[in-house]
């Protein structure tokens, strides 16, 4: 797996808008999220505060994208009636090359630390597609919990959290093993 600091996020900017329709178009891409039209151009005019939208990149390479929201403030609603003070996230790396790299792992670490940076949230969101069994196995191994069978428009899912107190100790947990290792 990557060290951690190979791998920075940076915000998305319109000079992004074909690097996103391109990865839009790959079939594993489509595959995780085939019922969704992101509409970059349109997407990308406005940043609303409930909203960060970032790019992974891999030694000044962009690889993956990521999405975090507050669901309680998102325009769509989304996520329904949430409780305050959760983020949810959507992640995807770009080419069919880069996966199975290690580098969702430390985008999503990345992504939960910047989500958990701000004390006040209590839970973290993801939803993926019920079918997507690697990724219900990518997530349960980063601490996430199932927590429901739902539907998202055309998208059968399943949802999962993951709270502060599991973030931290899934955190702590793996510093150790990363001393111990050294």
């Amino acid at each position: 797996m990557p060290e951690p600091n190979a791998i920075t996020l940076r915000a998305v900017t319109t000079a992004d808008v074909n690097l996103l329709r391109h990865w839009d178009k790959q079939p594993h891409v489509i595959a995780a999220d085939p019922n969704d039209d992101w509409a970059w151009e349109t997407e990308l005019s406005h940043t609303p505060d409930w909203r960060e939208q970032l790019i992974a990149e891999l030694a000044g390479r962009p690889i993956g994208c990521i999405q975090i929201i507050d669901p309680a403030l998102e325009d769509s609603h989304y996520w329904g009636d949430v409780a305050a003070n959760l983020r949810a996230i959507d992640i995807w790396i770009g080419e069919a090359t880069d996966l199975g790299q290690g580098y969702g792992t430390t985008m999503m670490q990345l992504a939960l630390a910047r989500c958990f940076a701000d004390p006040a949230v209590a839970a973290v969101l993801i939803d993926p597609l019920a079918s997507n069994t690697r990724a219900h196995r990518f997530y349960e191994r980063l601490g996430f919990k199932f927590l429901e069978h739902r539907r998202f428009g055309d998208d059968d899912c399943r949802v999962y959290r993951l709270s502060r107190a599991s973030w931290t100790e899934s955190t702590i947990a793996m510093e150790s093993a990363a001393h111990v290792s050294t």
